[in-house]
């Protein structure tokens, strides 16, 4: 099969060329590229880094992104969520190019992970819409890709699912635009612009969707105990009922701040507090961080009533993100 994935060093050398180049001539209308909804069924995980040296920078001069990443990663809550099937979905008009499947659906951390060289982008699809511009799709499930090499293919027609293969740790589409083989950031197409407004290359509806967030919630729930990062990732947490032996809550934000302090609070159907928690300041950026804290059941067992948890991550002494979450025994 044609190797689909280009590397953190293609990437960078791909936004060097139009820093150098200026003026990038007009491209597709974008559509959002995956069938699920911003907010509720899925997020935006990562940018285009824009930061030609060591540093990383996505189109808003801040770092929701990592070194030489060269795409848009739209993340699912769970793997749950990827076992029922969400569409990737045609950005816009063209004619496919290359298809790859056959890669296992399998995060890179798991033990027993085959490597991923020359196949860093997994299942995959690219397509060209004339003129030098392409899209790729990356990440997707083995078995799912619905085209093949010389289709034609309408914008939000789907070509396939979002997977686990390649080079990811969680199920999400990676998404890069090129331009004769360099990569242009789809958010900033100007690569000179810096940080200032600029025109973007998304539909009206797409831009809608895709507001900008410095971090939001990913995932929140209540458990009948403890509960581990990998637990959250799987998805289908049990909740509690009222024999259960504890009530835990938890949260899984994304795309949180160096400095931010989260904050986690359980409270009982009367409103009295149970638990809570207020953690120290994050050293750094964390693409991901879960939280929980829980009560142990008194002797008599758990009051009948709705239990209500509240998640808010403190920013500069003012609350950034906040969700409220219940259950009712």
């Amino acid at each position: 099969m044609t190797r689909l994935h280009i590397l953190a060093l293609g990437a960078l050398a791909g936004l060097a060329a139009f820093a150098a180049q200026g003026a990038v001539p007009a491209g597709p209308r974008l559509a959002f590229p995956v069938a699920c909804v911003l907010g509720r069924t899925c997020e935006i995980q990562h940018y285009v880094d824009r930061d030609l040296g060591p540093g990383v920078r996505d189109y808003r001069c801040t770092t929701q992104t990592y070194q030489g990443h060269n795409g848009i990663d739209i993340r699912l809550l769970d793997m749950a969520a990827q076992r029922r099937g969400v569409d990737v979905l045609a950005s816009a008009a063209g004619t496919v190019a290359r298809v790859r499947d056959g890669v296992a659906d399998i995060s890179v951390r798991a033990p027993g992970a085959s490597p991923v060289a020359n196949q860093e982008c997994g299942n995959g699809v690219a397509i060209s819409h004339g003129g030098g511009w392409e899209t790729q799709y990356c990440h997707m499930a083995r078995g799912s890709i619905r085209v093949r090499p010389g289709d034609v293919v309408a914008a939000g027609a789907p070509i396939g699912r979002v997977g686990l293969s390649g080079n990811t740790e969680y199920p999400h589409l990676h998404m890069t635009v090129r331009l004769n083989g360099a990569v242009v950031d789809p958010f900033a197409p100007e690569s000179g612009a810096g940080c200032t407004a600029q025109g973007d290359m998304w539909t009206p509806e797409a831009r809608t969707a895709m507001t900008y967030r410095l971090g939001v919630v990913l995932n929140a729930g209540f458990a009948a105990g403890p509960v581990t990062p990998d637990q959250v990732e799987a998805g289908g947490i049990a909740p509690p009922g009222r024999s259960s032996p504890y009530i835990v809550v938890y949260a899984r934000g994304i795309g949180l701040q160096a400095g931010d302090e989260i904050e986690l609070e359980l409270k009982g159907p009367d409103g009295v507090s149970l638990a809570r928690n207020r953690a120290q300041p994050l050293d750094r950026w964390k693409a991901q961080w879960v939280t929980y804290v829980g009560k142990k059941a008194p002797v008599t067992g758990w009051t009948g009533g709705t239990y209500v948890a509240d998640y808010r991550v403190w920013r500069q002494g003012k609350v950034a993100i906040s969700r409220r979450f219940e259950v009712r025994l």
